[in-house]
């Protein structure tokens, strides 16, 4: 039996109950407006340490105004590598591949020391394995940009803090004890992201060095798009190669601006391929994320919905897709924001977290069709590519080709 109310608004005949019901959810409406998610509304704590090694460096955000981007010419320096990076890889003490879809460590390399060759073979081999990491390295960030600036022009973030020093070409990630996270704000699938995916250009080889971190916690992972598209049958993979995607930059310049924050450029949305195609690699990648992605253009709302719920779910959650770095102080990540898209963890407060990043533009994306007529090569399937390598037959290791035997793994 329903519950009865005993008690009515007098004026208006509605039960109190009901009445308090609405004033609550006004209530909570209204404290929407003052509860912010980390990833679109950049985190303005400060826990005033003035004698922070890294003072310099912590988060400023400068009332300023630049004009839109426009299109630049990028050629990839990946181009002019050598393909077995002997110069790189002799200099190193150890290469240590993380997983077979992505992931690299290299031992034994002052990134300080590298030569004009080297540096192109690194941008090679982030292309190839999506992200490669160094430790112990005393790089600086005038090193840092200057590195970056070898793989294209930089890009300049709207809305992230800046640091104190006033350097805008480098992106503060900055978390302390000033400010918790607040779980219900976000969640977790929604913060895996590609750096803003939303530009004209969007970043290829990125850099980010934590100078200051928790013993534990603070880990970033990366999933590989090309892991992804290898991931799906061949008819779908036709499917996902005609279809584009819109990209935004409105929220998080929202997300500012709800933060009090200034916007110092006004946000764009473009639409790229749902499949792009690496410029140096030819392989083909999923290019959505959850961070910025909002539909599927020219598709019903129920099928990009679909679409991209598939495809968020895949990259946050298949762990054969990914890989997961641990991160300590003085180290560095370089990863193609191209063909992976990354996330943190939110799991070290109140502990500090504090890196820089530097970003070089990439090429406009490139859908396979694009690809394919602007350079005469066929785009290709980086699996597909390293069974011939191994000498496999291609065919015969697609599980959908063979749906009637059963899978044998276990763990």
């Amino acid at each position: 039996m329903a519950p009865v109310a005993t008690t009515d608004d007098r004026e208006s005949g509605v039960p109190t109950a009901t009445v308090d019901r609405i004033a609550a959810l006004k209530a909570e409406k209204a404290a929407e407006s003052t509860v912010f998610n980390p990833f679109y509304s950049p985190s303005i704590g400060d826990d005033g340490d003035s004698t922070y090694k890294f003072a310099e460096f912590k988060p400023s955000f400068p009332d300023l105004s630049w004009p839109p981007l426009t299109e630049v010419a990028v050629s990839d320096r990946g181009l002019l590598a050598d393909p077995e990076k002997k110069s790189l890889f002799s200099a190193a003490s150890k290469v240590r591949h993380l997983t077979p879809a992505i992931g690299t460590e290299l031992l034994g390399i002052d990134l300080r020391q590298l030569s004009e060759t080297q540096k192109d073979e690194l941008a090679l081999l982030v292309a190839e394995r999506g992200v490669v990491f160094f430790r112990d390295q005393e790089i600086d960030i005038h090193g840092q940009l200057n590195l970056a600036r070898h793989w294209g022009p930089l890009h300049k973030h709207a809305t992230t803090p800046i640091p104190r020093n006033g350097m805008e070409e480098v992106h503060i990630v900055y978390n302390d004890a000033s400010r918790r996270p607040d779980p219900a704000s976000f969640s977790k699938l929604e913060l895996w992201h590609t750096d803003v995916s939303y530009e004209i250009q969007p970043p290829s080889t990125t850099s980010l060095k934590v100078i200051t971190g928790p013993e534990y916690g603070g880990d970033t992972l990366w999933s590989s798009g090309y892991a992804l598209y290898s991931s799906f049958s061949p008819g779908f993979q036709k499917y996902l190669e005609g279809l584009t995607a819109l990209h935004s930059a409105v929220a998080q310049a929202d997300g500012s601006r709800a933060a009090g924050l200034p916007v110092r450029r006004e946000p764009i949305e473009t639409i790229h391929p749902v499949v792009r195609v690496h410029p140096v690699t030819g392989w083909k990648s999923i290019y959505v994320n959850p961070g910025f992605t909002r539909r599927i253009v020219g598709v019903p709302k129920a099928e990009s919905d679909a679409i991209l719920q598939l495809l968020f779910r895949q990259i946050g959650e298949n762990p054969d897709f990914q890989v997961r770095f641990k991160w300590e102080p003085n180290s560095i990540a370089f990863w193609d924001n191209r063909i992976v898209t990354h996330s943190a963890t939110f799991d070290f407060y109140p502990e500090t977290r504090h890196a820089l990043r530097a970003t070089p533009h990439g090429e406009k994306p490139l859908s396979v069709a694009e690809y394919e007529a602007q350079t005469g090569k066929v785009a290709k399937d980086r699996q597909i590519e390293i069974w011939r390598q191994k000498g496999l037959d291609p065919v015969s290791q697609v599980a959908v080709s063979n749906p009637t035997k059963a899978a044998r793994y276990n763990d």
